[in-house]
């Protein structure tokens, strides 16, 4: 197994993280087998959606809608809404696999990889992607 962490710099921005050239690198001569990608972390999730054509400014207020950020939570600390964060796993898996064909992941024409970080307290994340070959 091949595997590598990378480190996001997400700064203090809520949103999504485009993860696409760095998986694909990663995988770039590897053959056929699967890309798993794993977050350890419980304010962040992984995410396949289309990037820059609204979907990630749609993706953040439905989130916001479905998980406001006010003191409604129990867990309280750091910034307003920060308990909304921890539950940020019932829309977005901290984990992902993908198929990889000769070297090249098996995206659709407008998937993206991206992470899911709706935490602004937190300015770098961890991302651990495993090439497994078949």
């Amino acid at each position: 197994m091949k595997t590598v962490e990378l480190q996001i710099q997400t700064g203090n921005r809520r949103g999504l993280f485009d993860l696409t050239d760095e998986c694909r690198r990663f995988v770039s001569g590897e053959g056929d087998g699967l890309l798993s990608l794993f977050v350890p972390h419980a304010t962040a999730g992984l995410v396949i959606i289309e990037l820059g054509a609204g979907s990630d400014a749609d993706l953040m207020a439905a989130l916001d809608r479905l998980l406001p950020r006010d003191d409604r939570w129990s867990h309280r600390h750091g910034s307003a809404g920060h308990g909304a964060d921890h539950l940020v796993s019932i829309v977005a898996s901290p984990s992902l696999t993908i198929p990889i064909v000769d070297g090249h992941l098996t995206l659709g024409t407008w998937q993206s990889i991206a992470l899911l970080d709706p935490n602004q307290d937190n300015a770098t994340r961890a991302v651990r992607l495993a090439f497994l070959p078949g």
